[in-house]
């Protein structure tokens, strides 16, 4: 069975730091890109960020940029996304999503529309950073 579980979101407060892991199971993340979205209430879902598989580029929302920094260990099979000086408006779910595309590159600035349309996603896990 394909599955993609997220983990350590919780409670914090602005300014503090979480880190979110996304492991696979089903899958190797070989030839995929792995990402997060995020969706606050009443809001669109957004992306975060992505990795490609095979080079390990990474790409960003400008929201994120300088604060967030995904990785990714192959040989466990999970990405993690590290979250620094977190601000009241980066509450919301996060879900990992994984999207299989030609030796698993995101595909510079298509990365959202690509990872967007993902053939895997996680259930989420919730972020809520207090002021």
């Amino acid at each position: 069975e394909v599955q993609l579980v997220e983990s350590g979101g919780g409670l914090v407060q602005a300014g503090g730091s979480l880190r979110l892991s996304c492991a696979a199971s089903g899958f190797t993340f070989d030839d995929y890109a792995i990402g997060w979205f995020r969706q606050a209430p009443g809001k669109e879902r957004e992306g975060v960020s992505c990795i490609s598989s095979s080079d390990g580029s990474t790409y960003y929302a400008d929201s994120v940029k300088g604060r967030f920094t995904i990785s990714s260990d192959n040989a466990k099979n999970t990405v993690y996304l590290q979250m620094n000086s977190l601000k009241p408006e980066d509450t919301a779910v996060y879900y990992c999503a994984a999207k299989r595309t030609l030796y698993g590159l995101c595909y510079g600035s298509s990365w959202y529309g690509i990872l967007s349309v993902g053939d895997y996603w996680g259930q989420g896990t919730q972020v809520t950073v207090s002021s």
